[in-house]
């Protein structure tokens, strides 16, 4: 099979990726405008008989002072990633970035390689002699995906360094995810934890409702997510980045979107967004005040936003990030045991990969992104 890659319109892509069950939030054209210190592009795939069959955002990120960019596809290309001729659709891309201007590539397949049950990882929890999800034997793997990694290795790609923790600018190598699909919203209900199901009925007693909230509202948003940035250490992003989603996102679909609340007594409590592409949900920042924690709103919240992915008649409803390590003594432990609480399953994607089109430039930008 011979591809050809060839830039293509917006359009093109929005249309690509509408006829698809589910891609990644981070490969829909609006992302570029979310990104917009980046310069994009909207790539595709061609069969023989000229027919679209893969596409992908690229983002550009120049070097400071030269003219080379570093080309990024977040949790991209979205491609057929089990082809067995994966170098036809690899070695297009990398030419044409190249000829881009790109001294450097990174890449993030979509290809999911473990999973992890709810009931496992509370054994591992248990174990003192785990200290990371990797030491517990996973309940799934997919063996393609090791197919996957052997022969972007061959082809030159190099695993990025996450140290699986996966936050920061990389995207996350491990998720938390709760599967939709041929289940009853009682199943998933019945696969909480007991203190999940006693937290989400001490919400709905002491009268907390959950309410959707729309663009007037990001600024209560961004109030609590300050707070929440405060008590967490970490660095916020500020309101005009949510406005920019929001506008952007929403104006490719009018449903990519979502801004929940959860109130008691008209305060708003906790607030969390929701991204939507096809069958995938999405949570994807939460934020919630220091005040009024005993009224569980962050269940309540969850528990609504579940119920309406399921509604949408989503596949799967991600709750995102975790860090693998199961120590205790972690700050992001309480991360992993919140979203454990759901049933669901911890996913481990294949990571990040790098591509060095020009390694002197690609070890300089090493050295300038350890430094920062």
């Amino acid at each position: 099979m011979s591809l050809t890659l060839r830039t293509i319109s917006r359009e093109q892509h929005l249309a690509y990726m509408q006829s698809l069950p589910s891609a990644s939030h981070m490969q829909v054209p609006a992302w570029a405008d979310v990104k917009a210190e980046w310069r994009s592009e909207n790539l595709g795939w061609f069969d023989k008989s000229g027919q679209l069959v893969g596409v992908g955002l690229v983002l550009y990120r120049q070097l400071p002072k030269i003219k080379r960019y570093l080309a990024y596809l977040p949790e991209g290309p979205v491609i057929n990633w089990y082809a067995p001729n994966l170098d036809d659709w690899i070695q297009p891309m990398l030419a044409h970035l190249k000829q881009q201007g790109a001294f450097s590539v990174k890449m993030g397949p979509p290809v999911i390689i473990r999973r992890w049950e709810a009931a496992s990882i509370k054994q591992g929890i248990q174990n003192p002699d785990v200290k990371r999800l990797r030491d517990i034997e996973a309940d799934h793997i997919e063996p393609r995906a090791f197919e996957v990694a052997d022969k972007l290795r061959r082809m030159g790609w190099q695993q990025g360094e996450d140290g699986g923790a996966g936050f920061g600018d990389v995207q996350p190598r491990y998720v938390y995810q709760v599967p939709l699909a041929n289940r009853s919203l009682e199943e998933v209900h019945k696969n909480f934890n007991q203190l999940w199901r006693r937290n989400i009925k001490k919400a709905e007693k002491a009268g907390v409702e959950v309410v959707q909230g729309g663009y007037h509202d990001l600024e209560e948003w961004q109030r609590l997510y300050e707070i929440t940035a405060v008590r967490d250490h970490f660095r916020p992003r500020p309101l005009s980045y949510f406005q920019r989603m929001w506008t952007a996102l929403n104006s490719e679909d009018p449903n990519r979107m979502r801004l929940y609340f959860a109130r008691h007594n008209g305060v708003n409590l906790s607030a969390a967004t929701m991204l939507i592409v096809g069958g995938h949900v999405w949570y994807s920042y939460g934020a919630s005040d220091n005040i009024g924690r005993e009224f569980r709103p962050s269940n309540a919240m969850q528990w609504r936003m579940l119920r309406d992915a399921y509604a949408l008649g989503a596949t799967v409803y991600d709750l995102r990030g975790i860090s693998d390590s199961l120590d205790e003594t972690d700050h992001l432990f309480g991360l992993i045991q919140f979203k454990v609480g759901t049933g669901g399953q911890a996913a481990e994607y294949l990571g990040e990969w790098d591509f060095p089109l020009n390694k002197l430039l690609h070890k300089a930008l090493d050295i300038y992104m350890s430094r920062r």
